[in-house]
Order: C-alpha cells, then sequence, then structure tokens
C-alpha cells in the first residue's frame, strides 16, 4: 500500500530564474517559470525528495495583467485583477492552459500533455486544481469544445437567482468595488448588472479583502432567500462542470484538489463525483474544506477521497511549535477524525498558509522539524509539502499584490531565491546552497522516505503515549509527543521535542499498548533511530520507562525488530 506524499508547486515560479525580480515586475520584467523547467532531472529530484504525487498548481488560464492578445485571448481590465500575473483561483477559461507557463503559446495545451506524460516517465502522479466555486470576472472560454455554451451565456440577468443561471446577479446595480476601479487602465471597469462575489458576498460593493475579482457560481442555492436548494431539474451549472472535469481527466491526470470544495453543495459532488470515477476510476479528488461539521458528508456524501487537515493538525502543530499550545493537544486532533483518519491530508504548508521558516509561524525552518515529524509518520494518509520548504523557504519578501506576509506570492510575477538555486540551471547539484539548507533538505528526504521504506509507517498501528506521560519528571508533556507505530514484526517508537534544549526524556510504554499492538517486554533491546542511524539500547516494558535523550528541535524514529 503507497502512501501518498504530494509536492505542492507553483510552475510560474520553479523554473524563473531571474536573480533580481522586482517589486510588482511585469512579466516582460520578472520573468516566469515554464511548463518545460520540469526536465527529467527535476522530477527525479522530487521524487528523490520522497513525493509519489506533484500538484502543478495554476495550471488553467486565469485572469492576468498581461497582454495576450496576439494570441486570441481576451485582455482582462487590471482592476479586476489580483498582482501582474493574477490569481491561479479567478479562472478565464475551464478549458485552457494558462499562456504564462508555455514556451510556444499556441501549443500550450500539448506542452501540458507532455508534462504529464513526461511525469507519468518518472514515476511520479498528476494533479491539478479545479476550482468549482468561482471564475475570473471577465471570464470568457476561447477554447470551448463544440457542442458546450458559455458560462452565462443564456443567463437572465433580471433577476437576482435562477436555477437556470449559472451566475447571481445584483439586477440594476453596478459594481462599485471599493477601491480604485481604474487600476492602470484609462477607463474603469464596468459590470451593469453587478454579479455575487466568489466569497458569497451577495451585493454590489465587495471591498479589497474580497475575492473581488471572482464571481460566485450558481449551483441551485438561492443563499439570499434561506439558502433554498433548487437541485431538480439538475442545474445547468452542474452539467457545465461535469463537462470541464471530464475534459481534465482525459488528459491522463491522477487526481483533482478542488479548492473550497466546502462552498459548493455536497449534492452536487454526490452527483459529479461518481460519475466522473466510472469513466476514471483511478482519479482521486481532494477537497478544501475547513469545517470539521462537514468532513463525513462530503467524503461519505461527497465521495471525496481526502481532506484538508487544516483547523484540526495543522492549526495544532503550528500552535505547539509556536509555544501557544501544549504538545498533549496533538492527541485531540486524531480523535476527532479517528474514523476518517484515512482519508485526511496533512501538511504544514501550502499556497495559503505562512511559510514555517516566515517570522509569522517559526522564525526558523528547524523548528517545523518536530511537527514535519508527527504530520508524516503519526498514521497512513497522504501528506503534502509546498515546494521551497524542504529549504527552509521563507516567503518574507514583498513581492506586489499580497505584501510582506509570510507566503510566498500567487498573484505575482517572482522568483524563488531557494528553489533557483537548488535548480542551478538544472544542475541540481546543490553547490549554491548553504550548509543550512542541505542539511534541512536531506532531514526532510529522509523523513518523507520512511513513508515508503517502512511498512510500519504506511501499513502500521497507531498508538498515542499522551495519557501515560503526563507529569512525568522525566518528560514534559507540554514540549515533547510520542507514539508507537507497529507492522508485523517491526515496531516504532516515534518521539519528538519541540523545545529549544535537548531533553533526556524518560517515556512510559502502557501495557494495553503491549497488549494492542501485540508486543513483547523485552528489558534490554537494541533500537535503531531512522533519523540518525546510530543503535542504541532501550528497555520495552510496562514497568519500566524507556529511556532517550532528543535533540532540540528535533526527534527520533526507534525502530524496534521483535
Amino acid at each position: 500500500m503507497e502512501k501518498i506524499i504530494i509536492y505542492q508547486v507553483l510552475p510560474r515560479l520553479f523554473g524563473n530564474q531571474t536573480e533580481h525580480p522586482v517589486q510588482a515586475g511585469t512579466l516582460r520584467q520578472n520573468g516566469c517559470g515554464k511548463l518545460a523547467d520540469f526536465t527529467p532531472e527535476a522530477l527525479q529530484q522530487i521524487k528523490k525528495l520522497g513525493a509519489t504525487h506533484i500538484w502543478y498548481t495554476g495550471i488553467i488560464e486565469h485572469a492576468t495583467q498581461t497582454d495576450y492578445r496576439r494570441y486570441g485571448i481576451k485582455p482582462d481590465h487590471p482592476a479586476v485583477v489580483k498582482g501582474r500575473a493574477g490569481s491561479p483561483y479567478a479562472i478565464k477559461d475551464y478549458f485552457d492552459v494558462d499562456p504564462d507557463l508555455a514556451q510556444d503559446i499556441p501549443y500550450r495545451m500539448q506542452e501540458f500533455e507532455r508534462l504529464v506524460n513526461l511525469t507519468h516517465k518518472n514515476g511520479l502522479k498528476v494533479i491539478t486544481d479545479f476550482v468549482p466555486n468561482h471564475v475570473a470576472r471577465q471570464y470568457h472560454s476561447d477554447h470551448q469544445p463544440d457542442g458546450t455554451t458559455q458560462l452565462g451565456a443564456s443567463d437572465n440577468q433580471e433577476v437576482a437567482f435562477s436555477p437556470y443561471n449559472n451566475f447571481y446577479y445584483i439586477p440594476q446595480q453596478q459594481l462599485q468595488c471599493q477601491f480604485d476601479m481604474k487600476g492602470s487602465a484609462t477607463r474603469p471597469y464596468v459590470e451593469m448588472p453587478a454579479r455575487a462575489t466568489g466569497n458569497d458576498r451577495f451585493d454590489a460593493y465587495p471591498g479589497i479583502n474580497d475575492w473581488y475579482e471572482t464571481v460566485k457560481l450558481n449551483y441551485g442555492v438561492d443563499y439570499q432567500n434561506g439558502h433554498t436548494c433548487h437541485f431538480f431539474p439538475i442545474p445547468d451549472t452542474w452539467n457545465k462542470m461535469l463537462e470541464i472535469l471530464l475534459f481534465w481527466a482525459s488528459k491522463g491526470i491522477d487526481g483533482l484538489r478542488c479548492d473550497m470544495a466546502e462552498m459548493v453543495p455536497v449534492e452536487f459532488w454526490e452527483w459529479v463525483i461518481p460519475q466522473v470515477k466510472k469513466q476514471y476510476p483511478e482519479l482521486i479528488f481532494i477537497a478544501e474544506v475547513y469545517n470539521p461539521d462537514l468532513y463525513r458528508a462530503y467524503l461519505f456524501r461527497g465521495h471525496f477521497d481526502y481532506l484538508y487537515d487544516k483547523v484540526g493538525l495543522y492549526d495544532t502543530l503550528k500552535a505547539v511549535v509556536r509555544g501557544e499550545q501544549s504538545a498533549t493537544a496533538i492527541q485531540r486532533c486524531w480523535q476527532n477524525v479517528g474514523d476518517i483518519q484515512e482519508h485526511m491530508l496533512n501538511f504544514l504548508e501550502n499556497h495559503d498558509e505562512q511559510r514555517i521558516a516566515s517570522s509569522f509561524f517559526a522564525g526558523d525552518a528547524k523548528r517545523g522539524i518536530p511537527a514535519l515529524i508527527v504530520s508524516t509518520l503519526m498514521n497512513a494518509n497522504p501528506m503534502m509539502i509546498y515546494f521551497g520548504q524542504e529549504l527552509g523557504e521563507t516567503g518574507m519578501e514583498n513581492e506586489g499584490f499580497s505584501g510582506l506576509d509570510g507566503r510566498t506570492t500567487i498573484f505575482d510575477y517572482w522568483s524563488v531565491d531557494k528553489i533557483r538555486r537548488w535548480r542551478n540551471g538544472n544542475k541540481f547539484d546543490e553547490k549554491l546552497l548553504t550548509k543550512e539548507e542541505r542539511q534541512l533538505k536531506a532531514i526532510y528526504t529522509r523523513i518523507l522516505n520512511l513513508c515508503h521504506t517502512e511498512k510500519t509507517v504506511s501499513q502500521g498501528l497507531f498508538f498515542d503515549l499522551t495519557y501515560v506521560n503526563c507529569g512525568g519528571w522525566r518528560f514534559n508533556e507540554h514540549r515533547q509527543y510520542a507514539f508507537l507505530r507497529k507492522h508485523e514484526n517491526e515496531l516504532l517508537l516515534v518521539a519528538v521535542n519541540f523545545g529549544a534544549e535537548s531533553a533526556e526524556v524518560a517515556i512510559n510504554l502502557p501495557a494495553h499498548a503491549f497488549n494492542y499492538m501485540q508486543f513483547p517486554e523485552v528489558d534490554d533491546i537494541v533500537a535503531t533511530d531512522l533519523l540518525s542511524g546510530k543503535e542504541e539500547h532501550i528497555c520495552l516494558s510496562p514497568l519500566r520507562a524507556t529511556n532517550t535523550t532528543l535533540p532540540a528541535y528535533g526527534g527520533k524514529v526507534l525502530k524496534i525488530v521483535l
């Protein structure tokens, strides 16, 4: 059984070799990475890190301030584009590849298809985005397939809601954004009648903190009249989205990460995913869902394979790393999703979250290592990392639209320094990386690859040791955390230290663990730390604690063959 490790990457940034990009720079000034930058060498490096899947973020054509009219692509008004490059989640054409990413723009779809094939040849699977909740304000498909119609083409714009409409309208009102409606253009952006904004704003006055560059799609829910549902007959938007999903599935991709899936009614997913999987049974669906009350509905009714574990494990580990919460809180995370644990996608970074090394999170990438060990090894469910995380990328640059926020921009043309030096012109010899960056990458590689070399990680039982290690004088349950994994005759004792100093710990193992996992008591046995390769003698007994030393901001994965 394979444990999924996803490597999320923005192609726009990954291959950009510009050494000194300028704030809010244009494509000409700052350059842009291409799909072709994912060479066999690059893909092999990502695979060596431990990845099984690559999530290529920002493939579908989205709104941009770059003018591609000479290629038959309608321009976007700058007032409704975030950043020079635009948000990958303001989709402009569901049936096309973003021209920024192509070496030969007229053949951009063929370049994407070649990338899918090349990724597969290098032993990796492909995940792309599906953005179902909203589109760019000036959405227009230049590659609408024959026999299908444009979104909104048949809408009745005189009514706020109709189950036959693709958009929600504010009749007889013009869009009045609470900021400059001209941008860099000579004429203001005009939208009459105004349409509802993507983050469920049903008026004509979105603000700068709204998803003002997008419009909400209508799946048959009348939000302004008690959220009444109109699902029979099947709303037109449902059928259009099915066409889009089947279009991308036909490109040979292996998975779809569905943006803000919880903002789309579960009834739609219940209807559409089985239809797609009937033709493409191996395709996986990942839902961005933040409300725990909806988890089981989107899994069991909505047929999703995996859900973000954001408000549980991610938020908790971030707080523990920052010293804002006790490590005992980790126990509650798996308890809350115990029956659906295998469906939860763990992560410590993605494009929405602040970088571990940023001053908004931990200020030092090393401080995230204990959280990485826990997030990756505590269960068999998937793990995701964000490109540059393995090098300690800080996200502490004011690239343009989003400002200095501890995140790597998704809105601007930019170059990620650590990635650029790691790539080193596609040589990947790492000589331009610092010692600290090489060490961090080696730690990530070691931990992530345990998911493939150790069946105990990918298939084993899990046992949390928190409840028997509270109040001990040689185990600080607020800064240390330990658990067991077991498969056949192999046992892993995993212990981490979130503290800034090394700690000599005594870990209690309860009799219940011996009974549940079926392993014998042994007074003296050799254990190998899979992170350092060093051996040590430990005791496995419910009567006597297991002694070991945990490094600062680190941990041990002690393997015992019984």
